[in-house]
């Protein structure tokens, strides 16, 4: 991992629960596996502990690890550094991921995003500021009694997003081509496709992976067909949404986003997203942060202790599930 997030990702009382469970090798962390000291670790290893910044594992990276059974990876995605190869597989090594854990935070701030949508609170907030600046449209009504959200994707933060909306008044939906109705149904939504998705909800938020198939998920078509007053949120992937698209629906006033991904990332200088009354911007902020890193190292602690009491991990990733997650 990147040795800065020995201290700033990982608690002291986290560090002591992990010398409990194991024989720590090396307390240093490795950001490579190709220098004399981490062909002197790998020798010794059943289990790596990673997080962002990991090297990849790849053929001559296990040659080294002979003993390797568990990668448990303390972050989100293993596929955004290339973390983990065929190789890994091959050599049946389990991999376990934090991704259930990253999805909380973000799943927060969505729920937070789409309570201020449905309030109309970022429009208003900017008449307040300019009352004879240029208008855009409120949800019509206000408010959020009766509202229909739109969930594009039940990943695991379209899924715990799922889950704190249900204590509100609101007609939850989700698109997803590897959901059947069935599975809806068990969290608690009604299927819809992503057409109707998007022409019927009041807000559609989303939280699909990023992959070749997924980009401009979301194009012109899909926002020309969203009702008037509706409102866009991206906490996924910029990718997902066709920006060029985005631009020019936005700049009409007919609609509204809460961005806090964009494509590219950051947005160039003149983009007209920084400037739209119509659109709240951040700078991908809804993940992981500060005092939330402590629950991914919670959760791969906990499948390092799963692997020493011979427990089946809870969040394993697959060779067949990598090619659709994030």
């Amino acid at each position: 991992m990147n040795p800065a997030l020995i201290r700033s990702a990982f608690t002291e009382p986290q560090w002591t629960r992990l010398h409990d469970l194991a024989e720590v090798v090396d307390d240093e962390p490795l950001a490579t596996f190709t220098d004399e000291r981490a062909t002197a670790v790998l020798r010794r290893v059943e289990v790596l502990l990673g997080h962002w910044g990991c090297p990849t594992l790849d053929a001559q990276a296990l040659e080294k690890a002979p003993e390797l059974r568990l990668l448990a990876y303390a972050a989100g995605s293993v596929k955004e550094w290339s973390t983990i190869t065929d190789d890994v597989f091959d050599r049946k090594v389990l991999v376990t991921s934090a991704a259930a854990a990253n999805a909380v935070p973000v799943a927060e701030f969505t729920v937070a995003a789409i309570v201020f949508a449905n309030k109309g609170v970022f429009l208003a907030r900017e008449w307040l500021r300019d009352p004879d600046g240029p208008k855009a449209r409120r949800p019509k009504p206000v408010g959020n009694y009766g509202k229909r959200v739109g969930i594009v994707g039940a990943s695991h933060v379209g899924r715990k997003t799922i889950e704190l909306l249900r204590p509100f008044d609101l007609d939850v939906v989700v698109a997803d081509p590897y959901l059947d109705e069935r599975a809806a149904s068990e969290i608690g939504v009604r299927k819809v496709e992503l057409d109707e998705l998007v022409a019927t909800s009041d807000v559609v938020s989303i939280h699909a992976p990023d992959l070749p198939e997924t980009r401009h998920l979301v194009g012109a078509a899909q926002l020309a067909a969203m009702k008037d007053g509706a409102v866009l949120i991206n906490t996924a992937r910029g990718a997902l949404v066709d920006t060029e698209a985005l631009e020019a629906e936005l700049a009409t006033g007919r609609i509204s986003a809460v961005l806090d991904v964009t494509d590219p990332e950051p947005l160039p200088r003149t983009s007209r997203l920084y400037d739209l009354p119509n659109v709240f911007l951040t700078p991908h902020v809804a993940g992981s942060q500060g005092s939330e890193l402590a629950r991914l190292a919670d959760l791969a602690l906990d499948e390092i202790e799963r692997y020493v009491r011979g427990e089946p991990p809870l969040h394993p990733i697959t060779r067949e599930a990598l090619a659709r997650i994030a």
